[in-house]
């Protein structure tokens, strides 16, 4: 899902230039990434915002020069280690449907990215994450208070660069989203370990935590092209759907993945207690002995029981019933995109949407 530069890598430039240096390494991380995620072969209508890709590269690179060295190596560490960039991308494709050719994009594209790296910065300390991408996490090589001051620079960066936007608008909707993820973020923390979560409560944190700046970055492609107020929702519509799709589907993965191509543990939604919808799906199927199985590995983050668990889900056909919802919300994001004026960007956003059911990582 990821633009893929079909030339490859480049080699890396001396440091001498910082900025040309950590674009050659942003572009040779995500060539690499691109490659690994979209195995057996991404949508061809992606390479339509290749070069759009390689231009937030250059912006990403040139906003993340710091005079603190340290706020460098570690927001380098964490650029460098890849990514979709699903959400940027999402950004830049509502853009080419709704014919924004503007440079501004690619400022917002980077905020958007900014604000989304600075969650999986404070994430990663607030879930002891040990792996994000297949690599040791930035708290694990440079301690907790690093990771968490950097994801401080990276929110305060992406507010100075909104400004550049000179747009109220859009400075509303991404202030607006990231105050949604904060207080999804501490909803989730709130319901760490508690197995009553429902459907109706999950969907809540997921649209808050992860949906949101997906519904933002389509919205902000909407703004900048000066659509109507309908198409505008319309736009956010399908980044909701689109990014609800998304988590439900990286929560079926944590039961169900490869760990080598996830390049995360599996089961670490268990451990940290979460209770996502496989696992709800499969409390109210099972039987009463399974339920309170699944309630006390909730309870106890029961690593040690993810066999069992596992094997229950299975079993009760939870995933069938997670998927099913992942499918309903990937439609719902097709229904919204062919609303948008035809062309190769609308359909490009149709086939990600299409796509995301079958993702591995």
């Amino acid at each position: 899902m990821q633009a893929l530069d079909h030339a490859g890598p480049e080699e890396p430039v001396p440091d001498s230039d910082p900025v040309a240096f950590m674009v050659s390494i942003i572009r040779a991380h995500n060539w690499s990434s691109a490659l690994q995620v979209n195995s057996p072969g991404p949508a061809p209508s992606m390479s339509i915002i290749a070069q759009d890709m390689r231009e937030l590269d250059r912006v990403i690179a040139d906003r993340l020069v710091s005079g603190v060295p340290l706020v460098g190596q570690v927001a380098h560490y964490i650029i460098a280690a890849g990514g979709k960039r699903l959400r940027p991308s999402l950004l830049l494709l509502t853009c080419g449907a709704l014919g924004y050719r503007d440079k501004q994009r690619f400022n917002l594209a980077a905020v958007v990215e900014f604000i989304h790296t600075a969650t999986l910065l404070h994430d990663d300390v607030v879930d002891d994450s040990a792996l994000r991408r297949g690599n040791a996490t930035a708290n694990e090589t440079f301690g907790n208070p690093a990771s968490v001051l950097v994801g401080d620079f990276l929110y305060s960066r992406a507010f100075q660069m909104m400004v550049d936007a000179q747009n109220m608008r859009i400075m509303q909707v991404l202030a607006d989203a990231t105050n949604v993820i904060a207080e999804g973020e501490v909803q989730q923390l709130m319901n760490m370990h508690n197995a009553a979560l429902d459907e109706v409560g999950y969907l809540h944190v997921i649209r808050s935590k992860t949906a949101k700046l997906f519904e933002a970055s389509a919205r902000v492609g909407a703004i900048l092209s000066d659509s109507s107020p309908e198409m505008e929702e319309t736009c956010a519509q399908y980044g909701q759907a689109l990014g609800t799709a998304f988590q439900v589907i990286d929560d079926v993965l944590d039961y169900t993945g490869d760990a080598a191509v996830m390049g995360k543990n599996l089961g670490d939604d268990l451990r940290e207690g979460k209770t996502t919808l496989p696992l709800i799906a499969a409390m109210q199927r099972g039987t009463a002995s399974q339920r309170d199985l699944i309630k006390t590995a909730i309870e106890t983050g029961g690593v040690a029981m993810l066999d069992q668990v596992v094997s229950i889900v299975r079993a009760t056909g939870a995933l069938d019933v997670a998927r099913l919802a992942a499918t309903q919300e990937a439609q719902r994001a097709i229904t919204a995109a062919r609303q948008l004026p035809a062309g190769a960007h609308t359909e490009c956003l149709i086939q990600l949407a299409a796509q995301l059911l079958k993702r591995q990582s």
